[in-house]
């Protein structure tokens, strides 16, 4: 027997505020920096020397004093990256410099091989013909030019890219202060579901949520942690959730949140933990349950997902997306939004905003030649239906309203990814 569920049913501009506002930044830790690609970096980092920490030949060349001119002169001796000269240069005198190299002292410039000429004397003396007029600091870096001393390199908030861990090795970082990827325990619910590979029963599917949000929480940057699949059975439903808040950051269970005799999620919630929401406003996902539990002092974050694929994974897209970055500690969680024309009306739902699958391509003819996104619709968007998730990189937010959208017009676009 089905009941009608005593939840109000959220805006869901309120339901993700009311998520994040119990997703807090996981305890920082220390890492090597190449564990720490992808993730937010923790505090600012300020460099304790300059870079370069000494006046460096910016090309293959000769070491020269400006002031000497073009003219022949005796190549004294030559320095490479990573060696210091130990020899001083005079006016009349060069020497052979390499890319990288610290200027010997006494030199003021570098002329580029390419303007000078090789010369070997008849008494076997190296020289060198130097044809171009250079000036003081000509193809020199100066110490410091690139990053002074205590000078921020990277602020506290920002993601770790390729170029920042090189840069944090630039400054001599070994390690850095980062907070960590939220570990995310997944439960799939149901006595009619069965692991791809097996034989399928009478009545029974294969769970496919399981291994659509392993996929996702990955790619969200989680790290995954599998707790298989449970049947409609009260005390084993029951340990796998507490094994979830026991080794994760987050659980996630699909199925089991409506109102039918077996969905036996919100019951189990509201003994464990807090229940904040059981609904929300929103087509598909609209039983969607959030809650919060203390374990051992930590606030640990539930959701509860629909049981069909796409209300499943757009509900995850919308609420447990934005509450894992902000527990990797993003300043800013939500997902972005941009503006796209549609290429085909879409009919309004009169009773719920959709947050339809579309795929979004650049089209240089919108805006008056300007360029904008294109919004191509995937497909029938029934919430069984994971094929409306293929090549979807967005969800269009269609306002809840009468009639249709025609081709063209303009609509916000959520991005699944960065």
């Amino acid at each position: 027997m089905k009941t009608e569920s005593s939840y109000p049913m959220l805006a869901v501009a309120d339901a993700l505020a009311t998520v994040l506002s119990f997703a807090e930044p996981l305890p920082v830790q220390t890492l090597d920096l190449p564990l720490a690609l992808g993730l937010i970096l923790a505090e600012t980092v300020s460099a304790p020397t300059p870079l370069p920490p000494f006046p460096a030949s910016v090309k293959d060349g000769y070491a020269v004093v400006a002031a000497d001119g073009p003219g022949e002169y005796p190549v004294i001796g030559e320095v490479t990256a990573g060696r210091v000269a130990d020899f001083q240069i005079t006016p009349g005198t060069v020497a052979y410099i390499t890319t990288g190299a610290p200027l010997p002292p006494g030199a003021d410039a570098v002329v580029m091989v390419e303007e000078t000429t090789p010369i070997t004397a008849a008494n076997g003396e190296r020289r060198v013909q130097i044809r171009a007029q250079v000036h003081a600091g000509d193809d020199v870096r100066p110490i410091g030019v690139d990053v002074s001393a205590g000078q921020s390199v990277l602020e506290a908030g920002e993601t770790l890219g390729p170029a920042e861990i090189g840069l944090l090795a630039t400054v001599g970082a070994p390690r850095v202060a980062v907070y960590p990827r939220p570990r995310v325990a997944i439960l799939s619910t149901g006595d009619e579901l069965v692991e791809p590979g097996s034989p399928l029963g009478p009545g029974q599917i294969y769970d496919s949520n399981r291994a659509t949000l392993a996929a996702a929480v990955s790619a969200a940057g989680g790290v995954v942690v599998d707790l298989g699949i449970a049947p409609d059975e009260r005390n084993r439903l029951e340990a796998r959730i507490m094994q979830g808040l026991q080794t994760a950051d987050v659980l996630l269970t699909s199925g089991g949140v409506s109102m039918g005799d077996l969905d036996l999620i919100q019951p189990l919630l509201i003994e464990t933990g807090q229940v904040h929401f059981g609904r929300i406003r929103m087509k598909p996902g609209k039983p969607l349950t959030f809650a919060t539990v203390m374990v051992e002092g930590r606030c640990k974050l539930i959701f509860g997902l629909p049981g069909n694929p796409v209300s499943s994974l757009v509900t995850f897209y919308l609420m447990a997306v934005p509450a894992l970055r902000k527990l990797a500690g993003w300043p800013d969680p939500h997902l972005r939004r941009v503006q796209a024309h549609l290429a085909q009306p879409l009919r309004l739902d009169a009773y719920r905003p959709e947050y339809h699958r579309a795929t979004l391509r650049w089209a240089s003819h919108l805006n008056h030649g300007n360029g904008g996104f294109l919004a191509v619709s995937t497909g029938s968007q029934s919430s069984s239906r994971l094929l409306s998730m293929r090549t979807a990189n967005a969800l269009l937010e269609l306002p809840q309203a009468e009639g249709e959208l025609p081709v063209g017009a303009v609509v916000t676009a959520l991005l699944l990814n960065e």
